[in-house]
């Protein structure tokens, strides 16, 4: 069985409890869901709380005169898992998220540089173009 991590600002709150937010499949049990997550991420669970969110309703048409329906977006199952104390996920480590901001804060900085460089390298062509007509007139 699969379970995907669920990264919204709501489970990063959650993390102060202890507790981590999966995607799971619509058919998997608590049993089947704690014995996932303790083989994927090596930890101890504590407890386990899960919930169906039903799809939406979604309007559609066949066409300008076939009449309209609607139909429904698929159920989404979400667990609710609470950790044993000092037990951590790293998917969710707010450290490794920090990290990935500065590398991409830092990339940002030398692309900007480049086109900063690119910028005033036409500029300076701009102006020696300028000074090349002046000096032929």
């Amino acid at each position: 069985m699969l379970v995907i991590p669920r990264a919204t600002e709501k489970t990063y709150g959650q993390q102060a409890k202890n507790t981590y937010v999966f995607y799971v499949p619509e058919n998997g049990s608590k049993q089947a869901i704690r014995k996932a997550v303790e083989e994927q991420f090596n930890v101890t669970v504590k407890d386990i709380r899960v919930l169906t969110r039903k799809g939406k309703s979604i309007r559609y048409s066949k066409g300008k005169h076939a009449y309209p329906g609607t139909t429904f977006r698929r159920d989404k199952k979400l667990a609710y898992v609470t950790l044993k104390d000092g037990d951590k996920i790293k998917v969710f480590d707010d450290s490794n998220e920090g990290e990935e901001k500065s590398s991409k804060s830092s990339s940002s900085r030398t692309r900007a540089e480049a086109s900063d460089s690119k910028n005033q390298k036409k500029k300076e062509t701009k102006e020696t173009k300028k000074t090349e007509k002046k000096g032929e007139k």
